[in-house]
Protein backbone atom coordinates (compact mmCIF):
# COMPACT_ATOMS: atom_id res chain seq x y z
CA UNK A 1 0.00 0.00 0.00
CA UNK A 2 0.97 3.52 -0.83
CA UNK A 3 0.43 6.44 1.70
CA UNK A 4 0.69 10.37 0.43
CA UNK A 5 0.81 12.96 2.69
CA UNK A 6 2.07 16.60 2.33
CA UNK A 7 5.22 17.36 4.75
CA UNK A 8 7.28 20.39 5.44
CA UNK A 9 11.40 19.52 5.71
CA UNK A 10 12.31 21.87 8.02
CA UNK A 11 15.46 22.34 10.29
CA UNK A 12 16.40 18.71 8.84
CA UNK A 13 13.22 17.33 10.00
CA UNK A 14 10.10 16.07 7.55
CA UNK A 15 7.00 17.51 9.73
CA UNK A 16 4.09 15.64 8.37
CA UNK A 17 0.72 17.85 8.21
CA UNK A 18 -1.34 14.47 9.12
CA UNK A 19 -1.23 11.67 10.71
CA UNK A 20 -1.25 8.25 7.96
CA UNK A 21 -3.80 5.99 9.19
CA UNK A 22 -2.68 2.44 8.96
CA UNK A 23 0.94 2.61 9.12
CA UNK A 24 3.11 0.25 11.73
CA UNK A 25 5.54 2.76 14.09
CA UNK A 26 8.66 1.80 11.80
CA UNK A 27 8.10 2.27 8.16
CA UNK A 28 10.33 2.86 4.89
CA UNK A 29 9.98 6.49 3.03
CA UNK A 30 10.34 8.37 0.16
CA UNK A 31 10.60 11.88 0.17
CA UNK A 32 10.15 13.76 -2.71
CA UNK A 33 11.36 17.64 -2.65
CA UNK A 34 8.19 20.10 -4.38
CA UNK A 35 9.06 23.29 -5.76
CA UNK A 36 9.15 26.19 -3.41
CA UNK A 37 5.61 28.10 -2.74
CA UNK A 38 7.11 31.15 -3.60
CA UNK A 39 5.61 32.78 -6.80
CA UNK A 40 8.14 34.69 -9.21
CA UNK A 41 5.84 37.78 -9.77
CA UNK A 42 7.93 38.46 -12.87
CA UNK A 43 7.05 35.49 -14.81
CA UNK A 44 3.63 35.67 -14.27
CA UNK A 45 3.52 39.57 -15.27
CA UNK A 46 3.16 40.87 -11.87
CA UNK A 47 4.69 44.08 -10.10
CA UNK A 48 5.45 43.91 -6.82
CA UNK A 49 3.19 46.85 -5.78
CA UNK A 50 0.60 44.98 -7.52
CA UNK A 51 1.16 41.92 -5.25
CA UNK A 52 0.88 44.37 -2.46
CA UNK A 53 -2.24 45.77 -3.69
CA UNK A 54 -4.02 42.29 -3.84
CA UNK A 55 -2.60 40.35 -0.88
CA UNK A 56 -4.24 43.74 1.49
CA UNK A 57 -7.44 43.56 -0.95
CA UNK A 58 -7.47 39.93 0.09
CA UNK A 59 -6.60 40.02 3.68
CA UNK A 60 -9.96 40.82 4.13
CA UNK A 61 -11.33 37.13 3.38
CA UNK A 62 -8.34 35.70 5.33
CA UNK A 63 -10.68 34.79 8.81
CA UNK A 64 -13.45 33.20 6.55
CA UNK A 65 -10.61 31.29 4.68
CA UNK A 66 -8.76 30.24 7.77
CA UNK A 67 -11.98 28.99 9.87
CA UNK A 68 -12.30 24.98 10.57
CA UNK A 69 -15.77 26.06 8.85
CA UNK A 70 -13.82 25.43 5.15
CA UNK A 71 -11.90 22.63 5.83
CA UNK A 72 -15.38 20.80 4.34
CA UNK A 73 -14.00 22.56 1.11
CA UNK A 74 -10.72 21.23 1.16
CA UNK A 75 -11.92 17.73 1.83
CA UNK A 76 -14.14 18.36 -1.24
CA UNK A 77 -11.70 19.09 -3.70
CA UNK A 78 -8.96 16.70 -2.82
CA UNK A 79 -11.26 13.90 -3.99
Amino acid sequence: MLTTIEGIYRNGHVDLTQKPEGVCSEVRVLVTFLESDVVDLRQIGMSEAQAADLRARLSAFAQDWDSSEMDVYDEHYSK
